[in-house]
């Protein structure tokens, strides 16, 4: 590695250690345009806390791509400030937590330790965020398309690709 160094350093005519910071400054640019955060975790919710109510159910989700779908144990729960929180797992491993409100969301992936947040809404791409606002009977971003049908089950689509969730609450 030194050798190359020397070598591309001495071919360009510039001193090593003016090579040295253009490289590390640049390095320094790249990370800082990445824009999600991994490690992270949903913040713990204590839902026993007053204006939660929470409800249990079932939902299917049929991911992109060649995947078969997933059918898995749900946890929607509302506060009265209008934050959402829904949790899909197979128990006992939970696949996916996501939490939404006015001003922020979050969602978390715990099999592949992925977590991204962020402010205002939420981005149309993650198909759970839109389950928690369509949940949350707020309205849900394009391509996504939700409906609550009369027997108490909701259906959430993208209406650009196959991915689907569907589901039902216990009442």
């Amino acid at each position: 590695m030194r050798r190359m160094v020397h070598f591309f350093c001495a071919r360009q005519g510039q001193p090593r250690i003016q090579f040295a910071l253009r490289f590390l400054a640049s390095a320094l640019v790249l990370l800082s345009l990445c824009a999600c955060q991994t490690g992270g975790t949903v913040q713990p919710i204590n839902l026993s806390e007053p204006g939660w109510s929470v409800r249990e159910g079932q939902a299917v989700w049929r991911m992109p791509g060649h995947r078969p779908e997933l059918a898995g144990e749900l946890v929607l729960a509302l506060n009265a400030d209008g934050r959402c929180f829904v949790e899909f797992s197979k128990t006992p491993f939970p696949l996916v937590r996501a939490e939404c409100g006015d001003a922020r969301w979050e969602i978390e992936f715990p099999p592949q330790k992925l977590f991204f947040a962020g402010g205002g809404k939420p981005p149309g791409r993650l198909a759970w965020l839109q389950v928690c606002r369509g949940l949350a009977g707020r309205e849900v971003a394009p391509p996504w398309r939700f409906e609550r049908r009369a027997d108490g089950s909701w259906r959430l689509d993208n209406t650009g690709s196959p991915e689907t969730v569907e589901g039902w609450l216990d009442p």
